[in-house]
């Protein structure tokens, strides 16, 4: 296995290894290892994952988490399919987040692959939150370190999905409040927990001071200096760490279609 930094903010690209036939006990630890060093793993040159195997990959991470709002896919409710053509209202991933940050206890990780892709455009960006925290001034860092944000999902999710044959009619989309600033609990880092999708106020200030500082925060978070993008190829596979990284995937290949499957590994409460 070879695993090589991507770029000097976030990310490493890995190859030598077959994810459709699953990881080997050897593998998964070294796998686990750099997805802990570099937050977002790259994997190159691989096959079509089988769903099963797919599923089985995400639970060496954890239990699955189930989408709050998306339709599941048949036989095998964990996978999240992700699909975009000219017909689509939305694409997902479309602004800057951390996948269902709006959940009591936010996923821990998300793998997605990508079997059918647009023949240019379709890439997507990643911001690193460690790195987003730590280039605060230790003054705001510590204003920061005593603020908890709301995260809601009913703006993102009412109506989202109905090309796709859901009703959500009479269902309660989640809201959560999450600190600020959020250690990871396998590093012990100090990572940023705010993002554009979600994040809707910050409960200590009052709501001119929430917009004030939630704006100067989001943008901070975008940094280009923080980020690094992603161009896929046919049956590429990222594995993402949701508790200190960003995402962003560009819609800008309409009319063109892009399709993949992703499971999500659930995770606990931010703290």
């Amino acid at each position: 296995m070879e695993i090589t930094r991507y770029s000097p903010a976030v990310g490493a690209e890995i190859r030598g290894v077959d994810l459709s036939r699953g990881l080997t006990g050897e593998e998964f630890k070294e796998v686990h290892k750099a997805f802990l060093d570099h937050q977002v793993l790259f994997f190159r040159e691989q096959k079509e994952i089988p769903p099963e195997v797919h599923v089985e990959i995400g639970k060496r991470f954890g239990n699955l988490h189930f989408h709050p709002a998306a339709p599941q896919m048949e036989g095998h409710p964990e996978i999240f399919v992700i699909h975009t053509h000219r017909d689509s209202k939305i694409a997902n991933g479309e602004f800057w987040h951390s996948d269902v940050s709006c959940d009591e206890e936010p996923p821990l990780g998300t793998m997605l692959q990508l079997h059918l892709l647009p023949p240019v455009g379709g890439d997507t960006l990643f911001s690193n939150m460690y790195q987003a925290y730590e280039e605060l001034s230790e003054t705001f860092q510590k204003f920061c370190d005593g603020l908890s944000a709301l995260h809601e999902s009913e703006h993102v999710y009412r109506g989202r999905y109905s090309d796709r044959g859901v009703d959500d009619a009479g269902k309660v989309y989640p809201s959560s409040v999450h600190p600020v600033v959020r250690t990871h609990p396998e590093t012990g880092r100090k990572a940023l927990y705010v993002n554009r999708a979600f994040t809707t106020r910050i409960q200590e200030l009052s709501e001119d001071e929430s917009r004030a500082v939630l704006d100067l925060l989001l943008d901070h978070c975008e940094q280009l200096s923080f980020q690094t993008r992603f161009r896929w190829q046919k049956n590429d596979v990222v594995l993402w760490d949701n508790r200190c990284v960003q995402h962003h995937a560009l819609w800008d290949y309409w009319p063109e279609e892009r399709k993949g499957r992703r499971v999500t590994i659930a995770g606990d409460r931010p703290y």
